[in-house]
């Protein structure tokens, strides 16, 4: 079986169907915490869907540049413009998400240039921070079917700049990651919501999984909160939403007691995921053709 799934890329209904998902896509979310905590300025780009998408638009110009032909660099203008396209976020967003960028040297201008016409790129610990972001992603579909991307991508890291614009093309055409079912989607307009995810699903019991309320690791709104850097009112607000859905609650008194969530809202999270590797498994299959000993 494992030899027939690593012939071509995985789908998502391959891996929303293995029966460890959980498991794999609890330690790949704890990947993900880490590298908020060490790093939460340069992780919270990744922590709206919005954003997170934006991001992935900047990496994609940025390695699919042309030094020789400035139309093809990255630079504000042309960031605005390809955003605005793809549907991402407005004119005005992506116009603020690059300043912001900027500001907090997570990009820098490349010397020469002026104005709008000045090229952008990542910085080194950008770059270094996603590289983390795959390579997490890059050992959980190991996990699901024995492969070695890992230890491929691993000799080869130079194919970053051909992997990622792959990755970001999948993602931005992918319909569950784009439109993703109702509890999620509210989640993912939240500053940090990503994480506040990630949080919920990696204190969960694997062997809960199965439950109609999956108990979490989460008592507190008020430590939730400050550990996110959130306001309290307002990530009190998103979970009344939740909880109002359906798809949150707690144990006892609420905010006083353990926190669960539904075993839908479970399923789509992992659904998201499941979408999302399988992105990244078919850009990894396009970059790393298998060897003979996997034909």
């Amino acid at each position: 079986m494992i030899h027939e799934i690593r012939r071509s890329a995985l789908k998502l209904e391959d891996i929303a169907a293995h029966p460890a998902l959980h498991r794999y896509v609890q330690e790949q979310s704890q990947s993900l915490i880490r590298i908020y905590e060490e790093t939460p300025r340069l992780a919270s780009i990744f922590a709206t869907q919005q954003r997170w998408l934006m991001a992935h638009v900047g990496l994609a110009m940025h390695f699919r540049r042309d030094p020789n032909d400035r139309r093809k660099e990255l630079t504000v203008s042309r960031f605005i413009e390809v955003v605005h396209k793809n549907a991402v976020a407005s004119r005005n967003t992506a116009d603020a998400f690059i300043k912001e960028m900027l500001h907090y040297n997570i990009a820098e201008y490349v010397a020469g240039g002026d104005g709008r016409t000045h090229p952008l790129q990542p910085t080194a610990a950008t770059i270094e921070r996603f590289t983390g972001w795959v390579t997490a992603h890059l050992r959980t579909l190991d996990h699901i079917d024995g492969g070695d991307r890992l230890g491929r991508y691993l000799e080869r890291p130079d194919m970053l700049a051909t992997l990622q614009p792959l990755i970001a093309d999948g993602l931005l055409a992918s319909k569950p990651v784009r439109e993703p079912n109702q509890t999620f989607s509210l989640f993912i307009w939240l500053n940090n919501g990503g994480i506040v995810m990630d949080w919920l699903m990696s204190g969960i019991d694997p062997d809960h999984a199965g439950l109609e309320r999956i108990p979490t690791s989460v008592v507190s709104i008020g430590d939730f909160a400050k550990w996110l850097k959130l306001s309290r009112t307002h990530l009190g607000r998103k979970l009344r939403t939740a909880e109002e859905l359906g798809s949150i609650g707690w144990l006892g008194q609420r905010g006083h007691s353990v926190m669960w969530v539904s075993h839908g809202f479970y399923e789509e999270y992992m659904t998201v995921q499941a979408a999302k590797l399988a992105v990244v498994d078919n850009a990894f299959k396009a970059c790393f053709p298998p060897s003979q000993g996997d034909d």
